[in-house]
């Protein structure tokens, strides 16, 4: 059921389970997994969000950290070390 892979067995795991409990209340309702990805299709709009996105939290962390390393030598230098 289970490929080689520990992060493939949790989401089957809890397929086994959840169908067993509805089997239980009498339930006709199922759970179904799948193991393809979501976005199989090339999608430029999408890649275009996801560059962007990642573009502007680097540009943000970018703009953090030389403030960081600055106050660290301040400190440095108020404790003359």
């Amino acid at each position: 059921m289970c490929s080689p892979e520990p992060i493939n067995c949790f989401p089957v795991l809890v397929n086994i389970l959840s169908n067993t409990f509805l089997r239980l209340f009498n339930s006709t309702a199922r759970f179904r997994l799948w193991s393809q990805l979501f976005y199989t299709g090339e999608n430029p709009e999408l890649k275009h969000y996801i560059f962007f996105g990642l573009f502007t939290y680097l540009l943000v962390l970018a703009a953090g950290l030389p403030p960081l390393f600055a106050m660290s030598s301040v400190e440095d230098y108020k404790v003359k070390s």
